[in-house]
């Protein structure tokens, strides 16, 4: 139990940037170096992959020359007022994005506001010692996060992906069962940011493996996984047009309301299925749904007035939409069949 409490509160991020801040006060002191801004420095460029410490590594040195520049300059005319604080703090973030280094604003106006309180009158020693505890902080956080408790998103991300398609099938569960269309919004929403941090994950992985080694069955793998999230971006695009409609108001026969609500169920399980398995039962209930789209497209059609024509009806709209989410799990259950053929 404790050790499951440790690694909820305790990420290795958390960790790392522990260690970054311990390692770099201890170099700073060995030199006799002030050690606060450069401890800073190592906290604030953590980042959750080791790319992204390299690349913006590379931006913040400069960024950091930059606000110590301007520190000195205003500070030498001004002194420590609070005019000289402002517009070190201005100048520095004004030239940072001009220059395109918005990576290093933080660190480059730290660096700034922090050398016109601690220098006195000597200003170039003042210029060379904060860039040299600034580059020891960047390149502690750089070589920790690199080396210490590399991160496996892979795993995480295909964790995520369950989750998804498991709070998706329980999603259309309780819009075929009439739950409150506000709370069906509300989830729905839920899932659109959980897929956009999946994504993000997964942008993380391709740059992780750019500094890492890796193996082909990782590789395939998280292709797999990937496709599946574009497919889940599909399926909560159908999941958008379903949730403004309603079920109960479709005024079909009760035999025919019952043919979308187990063929939306049936869907809904297979959706939380890890392996997406379509079965014998559930082709037969897709089977029922199209039979019946055709029939009410072409009652439609030769019944209806030509105005009404022009419209599509809700009963139509639900069951195409449960109908387009059968397509894609027709998909995800090749992609899961070639995985685990290969």
């Amino acid at each position: 139990m404790k050790k499951i409490a440790l690694n909820k509160w305790i990420g290795g991020r958390v960790i790392k940037t522990g260690l970054a801040a311990f390692v770099t006060a201890l170099i700073c002191n060995i030199f006799n170096l002030p050690a606060l801004f450069a401890v800073i420095t190592a906290i604030v460029t953590i980042e959750p992959t080791a790319s992204d410490s390299i690349k913006k590594g590379i931006i913040r040195f400069p960024a950091a020359m930059i606000g110590a520049g301007f520190a000195m300059l205003f500070e030498s005319f001004l002194g420590q007022s609070s005019l000289a604080y402002a517009l070190a703090a201005t100048f520095t973030l004004a030239v940072c994005h001009k220059l395109r280094l918005d990576a290093g604003m933080l660190v480059a106006t730290l660096t700034a506001v922090a050398m016109i309180a601690e220098t006195e009158d000597q200003f170039l020693n003042s210029f060379f010692v904060r860039l040299s505890t600034t580059l020891i902080g960047l390149v502690v956080s750089t070589v920790i996060n690199f080396m210490i408790l590399p991160p496996h998103f892979n795993d995480m991300i295909i964790k995520k992906v369950d989750q998804l398609y498991s709070g998706s099938g329980e999603l259309l569960k309780k819009f075929v069962e009439g739950k409150n269309p506000k709370g069906l919004r509300i989830e729905y929403q839920r899932l659109s940011k959980d897929l956009e941090r999946t994504f993000a994950l997964a942008q993380y992985q391709r740059e992780e493996w750019k500094y890492r080694r890796h193996n082909l069955k990782d590789i395939q793998q998280f292709g797999v996984v990937v496709k599946k999230l574009e497919y889940f971006q599909k399926i909560l695009y159908h999941f958008g047009n379903l949730l403004y409609l309603n079920i109960e108001k479709t005024n079909l026969p009760p035999e025919q309301s019952r043919t979308i609500i187990n063929s939306a169920t049936s869907i809904a399980a297979v959706l939380q299925d890890p392996r997406h398995k379509v079965d014998e039962q559930h082709e037969k209930l897709i089977e029922q749904l199209e039979s019946l789209f055709i029939s009410e497209r072409d009652r439609r059609d030769g019944t209806e007035t030509s105005r009404a024509r022009r419209y599509i009806s809700k009963r139509i709209t639900v069951i195409y939409e449960l109908l387009a989410l059968e397509d894609v799990l027709e998909d995800l259950e090749r992609i899961n069949h070639k995985n685990q053929r290969d």
